[in-house]
């Protein structure tokens, strides 16, 4: 099956927004053994946009549409299709019940322009989205598939995931599972190496990809039946496993914020944290996770020596140590476990940069835990990227540090 993906709106030819879900698409159509051939943009222009569509309908079989399906006059995704099918499009009593509820549920009347999000042609069913305003379509006709979906890529995910894969099952030769196994403190090439013999196998398939916080390894089945499938993939994740070890901290959207969480949470242990110069970002992580309250006491934001002296720093400890180093770190960590009542203390301080502080490089980190057994402490240095790169990837290092002690593979000292 040779696949294409279009992407409407005007805002991607601007470069005002990146066009994350052709990415997300490609790569699950790749975990999915389809073929992608052609991914193109265009904008809210109808005459392009049946263009684009009719060039796509000559070379391909399943056409995967992105945007375009909102209610306003330059949302042309469904004119286009209609266009090139010959086929007028109807309000589907159903649909504009469902929209119309979607509102009430809000205490809201639904704009009578949005009606328009409730129609179809005679080769269209809806594709359900629980997420937004705007049903998906999924279009049959001569031998060839179109699937229209919400831009918003929350919406979109959740379509594809839940409504489009599984449709696509027959057309793949068999019913597909996919697991993914979320790899932290190996770079994207080391994960692939490690997997080699892997990724060259073909059923289940296995492929690599780099996310911002973490490496993805995508493991991939095809069988008649989903218990064969389920069976295959577990079957080489127990072997991977083997290979990467606690370096996988997680499956499929399982983020490491939520897994240190559930950690702690099934402990019944509390975590507090100091933090220099991530800014409070390694708070905000944490507390991006519903029920964080459990086990999350707050944070000490110290973004410079002055501030670190009031919340009770040893000015004697800065001026000897630095206030980037894993000493400061520890007098940290141990601060905000004590000044918050928690079981556990994160410290972190670093160089976010570009200039170099204290003599230390851009992207020098240091990290400590103060737990129930002691300290747990460790520092990088020199990492390359922006300001918002060494931050973020600081912040997961802590986390990920935390993670470690908590499985036992980082062993406290006094």
């Amino acid at each position: 099956m040779r696949a294409e993906i279009i992407s409407c709106g005007t805002e991607l030819l601007l470069g005002q927004i990146t066009d994350t879900n052709a990415t997300y698409l490609a790569q699950s159509l790749s975990g999915l053994g389809i073929d992608l051939y052609f991914v193109s943009q265009v904008g809210d222009n109808l005459e392009r946009i049946v263009e684009t569509l009719r060039r796509a309908w000559e070379r391909s079989e399943l056409i995967i549409m992105t945007g375009g399906l909102g209610p306003t006059e330059d949302d042309l995704t469904r004119e286009a299709i209609s266009t090139l099918l010959g086929e007028s499009m109807q309000v589907d009593p159903s649909l504009e019940a469902e929209l119309r509820s979607w509102f009430a549920a809000r205490g809201l009347q639904m704009p009578e322009r949005n009606v328009k999000q409730a129609t179809l042609i005679p080769s269209a069913r809806p594709l359900p989205n629980p997420l937004g305003t705007a049903p998906g379509w999924w279009v049959e006709k001569a031998g060839r598939i179109i699937v229209a979906m919400p831009g918003v890529p929350r919406e979109m995910y959740r379509m594809w995931e839940a409504e489009v894969i599984p449709r696509l099952s027959p057309y793949t030769g068999g019913l597909i599972f996919t697991r993914i196994l979320r790899v932290t403190g190996l770079g994207e090439s080391t994960v692939e190496q490690r997997l080699e013999a892997f990724i060259h196998a073909s059923n289940p398939t296995v492929a690599t990809y780099a996310k911002s916080d973490a490496v993805d390894v995508r493991v991939t089945a095809k069988a008649a039946s989903r218990d064969e499938a389920e069976r295959l993939v577990s079957e080489t994740e127990e072997r991977i496993r083997a290979v990467l070890g606690d370096y996988i901290f997680g499956v499929d959207k399982e983020t490491l914020p939520g897994v240190v969480g559930s950690m702690l949470a099934q402990r019944a242990q509390t975590l507090a944290v100091m933090e220099s110069f991530t800014g409070g970002l390694l708070a905000s992580l944490i507390t991006d996770v519903p029920g964080s309250s459990r086990y999350f006491r707050g944070a000490l934001v110290a973004y410079g020596r002055p501030a670190a002296l009031e919340m009770g720093l040893a000015s004697e400890l800065v001026e000897q140590a630095g206030l980037v180093s894993e000493a400061t770190a520890r007098a940290m960590a141990q601060l905000a476990r004590q000044r918050l009542g928690a079981d556990y203390g994160i410290g972190i301080t670093g160089v976010a940069g570009p200039e170099p502080f204290e003599e230390k490089p851009a992207g020098t980190l240091a990290l400590a835990i103060a737990g129930p057994a002691g300290f747990v402490t460790s520092r990088g240095s020199g990492w390359r990227g922006s300001r918002e790169d060494q931050k973020y990837r600081s912040a997961l290092a802590a986390l990920n540090l935390l993670r470690l002690h908590l499985l036992g593979h980082k062993k406290a000292q006094e």
